[in-house]
């Protein structure tokens, strides 16, 4: 389970020598062994246990040692990853534990109750040892699910461990250490309270008192408290909607009182000078920070689960059977201040005002570590600068180090948490799109879309775009959606259109984002820009992927229900009586908004990216159905003639040969349910530079002696080839390649 390094022993059993094995490969080494003890746990749990427990017992040694040599902590946590994984397999509910004999169950029991009893008489008192031992005991979260006797003594044991590290807020050096493992053992309450379930919710009272005394005297960080209560939330969470909306309101009282307040707004968000005002209150500063996270941990961690699959049934069945969100009663307070805070966050790009700004929040606009580090592929230990993961099980805050620094981790994580806080609360459908003025989030959001780099372009997509398109009612599409995604639509198509030019010409992707210094080649920026690109781009279609939703178009027939093929027009409905029923149909009678969806949806296939084409196909599907059951000319045009080439074009690219049976299937609908219609798609097939008129004759007479979709696809993906010599890569790759992943064309040429 360990890697061999300086500090490694030779008595450990099972080494990984990146010498040998190499680099990479060691977290897949140990998931495959994870797997093997997984499987062997739910065959035999009664061994697995045994054999845990006297491994960690081998390699815990002496209890009452206060301090561990380097290899004894690396066998140590190489043994809680096993711990974690025997537990899983037993008591997770795939192995069936209620129907373990009664014998095994009595064995297993007591083998775990006399680990548990070990680690609550542990008195150790090392932060890395602490930070250990709080993982020791979230292990066994699912144990506790089924003998929850010993639930209070656990949390008894973590508040404990919790208090005896000293509350510290220096960066460096031992202190630093107290500070990450009191996070770590609070990040140790969730996952508890995500594995035992209902097995905690009779120590909520206790838990509770606990957090208001320590809190009252002073022995609770902000960020700490903010863990606790997540760990809270999850614990109501399996209680019901009513002891969720009262832990709630206990937990978001506090927070109203200070968010609402005038003052902070008028001083600091009035414009976006204010903001920088802001930054030299760096305590105040980093209480937003926290006020917005938690309101994000509360709308993720509340409500009840629902299914993402068909979205506008979501909505109206919650909507039916008056089920409300614990947090829809919170909204209207919580999002004004925050888009105010978001778009004075966004006018620091602006110009003229960018120029204005110190040369400390100039730098601090540049990427963090962590997310160069993404774009490289690289994973390395979080070093003085990286802003926390997602997971919010670390603190961004890092007193001690620079300014700038702590301005650019703030930046990127008020952001990120804004958008997800949006996007969660969108999933809430009414209950959101009422309780707003859909202008005022509009405009939070897109007034200064124009200069966002590309990285904030993504997240804003990824995390706030689409949830709202996906969960707005159809009635409230004109005023949301249509206004939505047109100024990012029309954005997109510009950026993308010049960055894709100059990578397939120049061989550098030109992108907005801002490095900051960055020591080392310039390869690497190449990597990065090329990178950006890659991910806007495929985020872009991700939004087209969610237009074409069925959930979204459940007015749109399929091209069966729609007869015949050559059936007159007189029976063709007009675009308009699918602007309520079709999310596609609504969006093509909104010009402004089609217009550069429909470019971006033409080029995607001439860009050299499969994933991207992949997204972008059911959107295709979708123009293709509205152009065959509609009678708009302009839409058939384009269908019949534009996509279509587009479509052919794309069959060119030799990556895009992972969804090439999709392409063909498209070309298929396109010429079999238009060409009698219109004569764009005979006119494209004439336009390929080895086709002629007697192939095209023959290629009707095939189609008209065969109703099978898939002979029709064979003779459309025969006549593709022979129209084009043989040169769609796409199609004549297939015959020597399996394509399984997406990879890089990029012709490096000699600077490899």
């Amino acid at each position: 389970m360990l890697k061999k390094s300086a500090n490694s022993s030779s008595s450990l059993l099972e080494l990984w020598n990146e010498e040998l094995e190499g680099k990479s490969d060691f977290s897949n080494y140990r998931t495959k062994l994870l797997d093997l003890i997984r499987v062997i746990a739910s065959q035999r749990p009664v061994i697995a246990a045994a054999n845990i427990v006297q491994r960690i017992n081998v390699v815990s040694g002496d209890a009452n040692q206060t301090t561990k040599s380097p290899q004894d902590l690396d066998a140590m946590v190489g043994a809680q990853l096993g711990l974690e994984t025997v537990v899983s397999a037993i008591f997770d509910g795939s192995g069936d534990y209620a129907k373990t004999d009664h014998e095994a169950k009595f064995q297993i029991h007591r083998t775990f109750e006399g680990l548990l009893q070990q680690l609550l008489s542990l008195k150790w008192t090392e932060p890395s040892l602490i930070v250990i031992h709080g993982h020791y005991l979230d292990s066994l979260g699912l144990y506790l699910r089924h003998y929850p006797d010993v639930v209070a003594s656990v949390v008894n044991k973590l508040f404990e461990l919790l208090t005896s590290l000293p509350i510290t807020i220096q960066q460096q050096g031992p202190s630093n250490n107290s500070r990450q493992a009191r996070l770590q053992i609070c990040s140790s309450f969730i996952r508890i309270s995500r594995a035992a379930d209902k097995a905690l919710l009779p120590h909520m009272k206790n838990i509770a008192d606990t957090m208001a005394y320590l809190q009252g005297e002073g022995r609770l960080l902000r960020a700490e408290h903010d863990h606790l209560c997540e760990a809270f939330l999850i614990m109501a969470s399996s209680s019901g909607i009513q002891q969720q909306q009262e832990v709630l309101a206990w937990l978001l009282e506090p927070l109203n009182k200070t968010w609402t307040q005038v003052e902070w707004q008028t001083a600091y968000l009035s414009d976006p000078s204010g903001l920088t005002d802001m930054f030299a209150d760096t305590q105040f500063m980093w209480s937003i920070y926290h006020t917005v996270t938690f309101f994000e941990k509360a709308l993720k961690r509340s409500g009840t689960k629902r299914s993402t699959t068909a979205p506008q049934a979501a909505i109206t069945t919650t909507t039916a059977t008056g089920y409300l969100h614990p947090m829809s009663s919170h909204l209207s307070w919580i999002l004004p201040p925050l888009l105010r805070l978001l778009r004075c966050i966004h006018a620091l790009w602006a110009e003229p005002f960018a120029q204005s700004l110190t040369g400390e929040i100039k730098a601090a606009k540049s990427m963090t570590i962590s997310e160069q580090a993404s774009l490289l592929g690289e994973t390395s230990k979080p070093t003085k600068g990286q802003v926390a993961p997602a997971d919010g099980l670390l603190d961004v805050q890092r007193e001690g180090e620079s300014k700038e620094n702590n301005i650019r981790n703030w930046l990127r994580g008020v952001r990120d948490s804004g958008y997800n806080l949006i996007g969660l609360a969108a999933t809430l459908g009414e209950a959101f799109f009422r309780c707003i003025d859909g202008s005022s989030v509009i405009l939070a959001l897109m007034e200064n879309v124009q200069v966002m780099e590309f990285r904030h372009l993504r997240q804003l997509m990824h995390l706030a775009v689409v949830p709202l398109v996906k969960y707005c009612p159809a009635e409230l599409w004109q005023i949301w959606t249509a206004n939505l995604l047109q100024p990012i639509f029309v954005h997109c198509q510009q950026a993308l259109d010049y960055s894709w030019s100059s990578l397939l010409r120049e061989g550098r992707a030109k992108v907005p984002d801002s490095f900051g210094n960055l020591s080392g080649s310039e390869l690497k920026v190449e990597v990065m820009e090329e990178k950006l690109l890659r991910d806007l781009t495929r985020e872009v279609c991700s939004v087209l992927w969610v237009l074409a939703l069925p959930g979204l178009n459940s007015g749109l027939p399929s091209l069966e229900q729609l007869g015949p093929v050559n059936r007159i027009d007189s029976s063709l409905k007009s675009l308009e009586s699918f602007a309520s029923s079709s999310l596609t149909g609504f969006l093509m009678l909104n010009v402004g908004t089609a217009l550069p969806a429909l470019r971006i949806t033409v080029e995607v296939f001439s860009w050299t990216d499969s994933e991207a084409v992949t997204k972008v196909i059911p959107f295709c599907g979708a123009l293709i159905h509205l152009a065959v059951a509609t009678n708009r000319a302009e839409l058939r045009q384009f269908v019949g003639n534009d996509l279509f080439s587009s479509i052919i074009q794309g069959l060119s690219v030799e990556l895009n040969a992972v969804v090439s049976a999709e392409l063909i299937g498209l070309c298929r609908e396109i010429y079999l349910y238009l060409s009698d219609k219109d004569p764009a798609p005979k006119q494209v097939l004439l336009s390929l530079s080895d086709m002629k008129q007697e192939d095209l004759l023959a290629f009707d007479d095939c189609l008209s002696k065969t109703a099978s979709p898939k002979e029709q696809k064979q003779h459309m993906r025969s006549l593709l080839l022979l129209a084009t010599g043989n040169k769609l890569k796409a199609l004549a790759s297939q015959k020597t390649t399996n394509i399984i992943t997406n990879v890089t064309t990029r012709n490096r040429g000699t600077v490899a």
